[in-house]
């Protein structure tokens, strides 16, 4: 997560930042590649070669290695270009046409694999189980003697650079689709937060518009206090996570507010662990849920109600608890505090992250969220 609280709570562990590599840099690597199978396979078959060779005839290990060291690195030369071009022109759309032009691909592959065995080393000539001279008949011997073996490898090539290229191909789409969706994600939790801003703004004008005509200096300093709010909510701006120290000075003054409306009406219970501070949690996410225990709780009572705030970090996780007293017959709401609360976590923690809200015993409600107990230093440490 980067230092203004963006990414979710959860913390991915990175791989140092590595840079791009230059196409030399992509050349060496495919070719480092392409060497590291096909020369093995020369020892492999070459040993084989010779265990039922020399049944028959005398003949020496080590010339042996090296035919097949030979025949095996011509291939290994000619390898990267093929993935090259399949990874170009795959055969997906022209299925037949693009299947025939790499059928007919096998005769210059034969060519250039002949011309690069013909450099590299001497013929060999099984006759005489020795070194031949280089020739045009020599070279072109080498083309049509072994053009069963050599259309198994390039079927071989062929089949595997296409597996790679849909491989590499799938990859990319998938992550293509992973960060679509995390876009989408992002957008839509400024939305959501977005929202709130209108919706807190509209309901605690309404409270002091109430107040205007019955208590004009109480409506004042709710309106600087209001200011105050708004201040500190536009100071972190699209922060997604804030630590709850910050958080909960946020709900200390919009109760503030609430009490110079309410009076004595209202009652604040605080049980607040001292450990929470530092805990991360998303911006304005409990000030939805107190008011709407305000709204739906404690104002419908004639005589008021009280409201209980209880945070504490429990097994890496961050509990926080809701309680208010239920009195009186309220209004069904716009449901955007629990709805907006429920979406928000998904967004942020999938399902690291849970939210239960309950009527108990028709006098009592009660919200209770759970989140991962991230703070910034952990954050940034995942992110090193």
């Amino acid at each position: 997560m980067t230092s203004n609280g963006r990414q979710p709570a959860k913390p991915r562990y990175n791989s140092p930042m590595r840079l791009p590599k230059t196409p030399v840099q992509r050349l060496l690597r495919d070719y480092a590649i392409a060497l590291a199978f096909w020369l093995p396979a020369s020892l492999l078959v070459s040993w084989q070669m010779y265990i039922l060779e020399r049944r028959f005839v005398p003949l020496s290990y080590h010339d042996i290695l090296l035919v097949y060291a030979a025949r095996y690195l011509s291939v290994a030369l000619l390898t990267p270009p093929i993935f090259y071009v399949v990874n170009r022109w795959p055969v997906t759309g022209g299925v037949l046409r693009r299947a025939a032009a790499y059928g007919c691909g096998y005769l210059p592959f034969t060519a250039a694999f002949a011309v690069i065995r013909w450099t590299v080393l001497p013929p060999w000539l099984d006759e005489s189980m020795s070194w031949g001279p280089r020739t045009l008949q020599t070279l072109l011997e080498l083309m049509y003697d072994s053009f069963a073996d050599l259309l198994l490898m390039y079927l071989a090539v062929i089949v595997a650079a296409h597996a790679y290229a849909y491989f590499v191909r799938g990859r990319r789409q998938e992550i293509e689709q992973l960060q679509l969706r995390q876009s989408l994600a992002q957008s839509e939790l400024q939305m959501l937060r977005a929202q709130l801003h209108p919706h807190f703004l509209f309901n605690t004008l309404q409270g002091v518009s109430t107040l205007i005509d019955t208590a004009r200096a109480t409506a004042q300093n709710m309106l600087l206090t209001l200011a105050d709010l708004l201040r500190k909510a536009l100071k972190y701006g699209s922060t997604d996570l804030l630590p709850f120290r910050e958080e909960l000075a946020f709900v200390e003054a919009y109760l503030q507010l609430e009490r110079m409306r309410l009076g004595r009406r209202l009652e604040v219970r605080w049980q607040i662990a001292p450990d929470v501070a530092a805990a991360l949690i998303p911006q304005l996410l409990l000030q939805p849920l107190i008011e709407n225990a305000l709204v739906h709780g404690i104002t419908t009572a004639q005589d008021g109600g009280w409201i209980e705030i209880e945070a504490r970090l429990q097994q890496m996780q961050l509990l926080v608890t809701i309680r208010n007293s239920v009195g009186g017959a309220s209004q069904p709401g716009s449901g955007v505090g629990i709805a907006n609360t429920r979406a928000r976590l998904k967004y942020l923690y999938g399902t690291d992250a849970s939210f239960e809200f309950e009527v108990l015993g028709g006098n009592m409600a009660l919200a209770r969220l759970v989140v991962p107990a991230f703070t910034r230093d952990l954050a940034h440490a995942a992110n090193a």
